[in-house]
């Protein structure tokens, strides 16, 4: 029993949808690189999911170059059918080099990811691994250079540590250097004892005993004296000749 004819329109299940595209996608490309090889055959392919992504197939090296051929058939025709304003024409070319530019730029970025890398062909993938080695070694090279900037500027550090090290070490060993000679001096004039001053000196700086009651200014008579005095002038009658 033969297989029955697939009825074309949308598939509704979000899932189906994907598998499918998947698989005719991948089906087409096969069929397209099949027929450059077997008949020799200039093809070019590009597809683009309902997200926009884009997907495509070049038998040669360049889709440009492939693109720029089409562009001339294409705008040879349209000179044959109907005249077009130079201006336009200038400007739709303009349009479709940039184009074909941004799609080989943004397939060249996929391949350096490692995507899309089916369509390559040998030659084309030893390019890019000579690629990608070579932004390896200018990437390796770059850190390199930065690990040993940051190694030169520790080992300044370092050394600008080092010197306050030894000044503060410098500092510390003064000071417990002076230390001894404080102590050895407070201890050597604790033990000084100061002599007495000599004899002679001190007789000669005596003070004065014997009668409280003499002091400079005031010299008081005392009662013994004046009672004495007074009967030995009645006795003898007459006054001493020093008291005249």
């Amino acid at each position: 029993m033969g297989r029955g004819r697939v009825e074309l329109k949308r598939i509704e299940n979000k899932i189906n949808r994907q598998v499918t595209f998947a698989k005719r996608r991948n089906g087409l490309l096969k069929k397209a690189y099949e027929l450059s090889v077997l008949c020799e055959a200039e093809v070019a392919l590009i597809i683009f999911s309902n997200r926009g992504k884009l997907y495509e197939f070049c038998s040669s090296p360049s889709m440009l170059k492939t693109l720029e051929r089409y562009q001339k058939c294409s705008y040879s025709a349209l000179e044959a059918s109907r005249p077009i304003n130079d201006t336009q024409q200038s400007s739709y070319q303009e349009y479709l080099r940039l184009k074909a530019r941004v799609e080989a730029l943004q397939r060249s970025q996929r391949n350096l990811l490692g995507e899309d890398l089916g369509p390559l062909n040998t030659k084309e993938l030893e390019q890019l691994e000579h690629q990608l080695e070579t932004s390896l070694n200018q990437i390796r090279s770059t850190k390199t250079q930065f690990m040993l900037d940051q190694l030169f500027d520790l080992q300044n550090r370092e050394q600008v540590l080092v010197e306050a090290n030894r000044s503060l070490r410098k500092k510390l060993d003064e000071s417990h250097a002076q230390i001894p000679l404080r102590q050895a001096w407070e201890a050597g004039g604790q033990s000084i004892q100061y002599s007495h001053l000599p004899p002679q000196s001190e007789g000669f700086f005596q003070p004065l005993g014997g009668n409280p009651t003499l002091q400079m200014g005031y010299n008081p008579v005392c009662s013994e004296e004046m009672n004495v005095g007074a009967p030995a002038q009645n006795i003898n009658g007459f006054i001493p000749g020093w008291m005249l």
